[in-house]
């Protein structure tokens, strides 16, 4: 049969004729679906005759597309009829299937879990702090502002603030000045802890903290530990000394530490503490190409410096009389450092084959 409108004419009639069938031969819907697919799918039956539409005339394809438009409404009527007929036979043989008797036990062993690997590191870090003479204290993950900003030196207008990029919550019947959100650090614990205690105190805290970050190397919701010391005569030297040692057990008695200058609103001086890259080694006095380093040859895990004056004094501390210092980092880094793991996203996905690494 050379002409194609021929050709579209018994193709439409022979389709009408036999996707009943096929619907009613499926016994599943798997097969179902597939029988569809085949009919109207892109390779399908009737997506083919469209496509041959384009060398009609203008009246006879007028014609046999509201033809075929109509059939396929015809089509998927008929399959969403079989499809509910299926799921209605599964759920009837369901009921009258033998019960099932939900305490016995399991005919095959069941492969024991473990801890993920965020809470792992956390706890890790936790302990280290812990065995240098630090109380861990816990805080709320929704936080009142003051708590998160303002105590710890970030005034209403500071561009600090600007960069966190919060997730507010409303508090319903509050006022203007009772503002909350999902704490954007873990320091909101120093503030809590520093306006209800007086020094001496060493504090480390963990958990959940909230930013509008999502990307490779960002989550909106990631782990931070934060920690400070408050006494009399506090230095830096006791900082440096403290962290150095805390490094050197996280990542082994020979890694390499160095510190530099940063800024942070509420400590001063501010740094942040390097490792040395544990991707790439030195051998011969040049360094191998190492992407997570870029050559460098450290690593940066986290940030910390002497508590400024004023956060003391908005937490009802004599700045005169104490002096402390404070760190933070976050957990999600020091987890991809330490495993090799490229992707941030790759934490929270829950997937089992790739928590079963750890």
């Amino acid at each position: 049969m050379s002409d194609p409108g021929a050709q579209i004419v018994a193709g439409l009639a022979s389709l009408g004729q036999r996707h009943r069938e096929e619907f009613k031969q499926a016994s599943t819907e798997q097969e179902l679906r597939a029988a569809k697919a085949r009919l109207l799918g892109k390779k399908g039956e009737l997506t083919g005759m469209l496509k041959q539409m384009g060398a009609l005339p203008p009246d006879l394809r007028r014609e046999l597309g509201e033809r075929a438009n109509g059939l396929k409404r015809e089509v998927e009527a008929h399959f969403e009829a079989r499809l509910a007929e299926l799921a209605l036979a599964l759920r009837q043989a369901d009921l009258v299937a033998p019960p099932v008797d939900l305490t016995l036990p399991g005919r095959l062993p069941v492969a024991r879990g473990h801890r993920h690997p965020l809470s792992q590191v956390c706890d890790e870090i936790l302990e280290i702090f812990g065995e240098l003479g630090f109380q861990t204290a816990w805080g709320p993950e929704v936080e009142f502002e003051s708590n998160n900003f303002t105590k710890l030196a970030f005034p209403p207008d500071h561009p600090a603030t600007d960069m966190q990029d919060s997730f507010w919550v409303d508090v319903r019947g509050a006022g203007p000045d009772l503002r909350a959100l999902l704490r954007t650090h873990t320091s909101n614990v120093q503030a809590r802890e520093m306006s209800h205690r007086q020094p001496p105190m060493a504090i480390v805290s963990g958990g959940r903290v909230y930013r509008r970050d999502d990307d490779v190397t960002h989550s909106p919701m990631f782990h931070q530990v934060e920690g400070f010391l408050v006494d009399e005569r506090v230095s830096f030297a006791q900082l440096k000394g403290v962290l150095t040692e805390f490094a050197r057990r996280l990542y082994g008695t020979e890694t390499p530490v160095r510190f530099r200058p940063s800024y942070f609103p509420f400590v001063e001086p501010g740094a942040e503490l390097d490792v040395g890259c544990v991707f790439c080694r030195l051998d011969d006095g040049s360094r191998e190409s190492c992407r997570v380093c870029k050559g460098t040859g450290w690593l940066e895990i986290l940030g910390c410096g002497m508590i400024h004056p004023r956060v003391f004094d908005a937490c009802g501390i004599d700045s005169e009389a104490f002096t402390g210092f404070a760190f933070g980092l976050g957990v999600e880094r020091v987890a991809m450092l330490r495993y090799g793991i490229p992707d941030i996203r790759l934490l929270f996905e829950n997937d089992p084959r790739f928590l079963g690494q750890f």
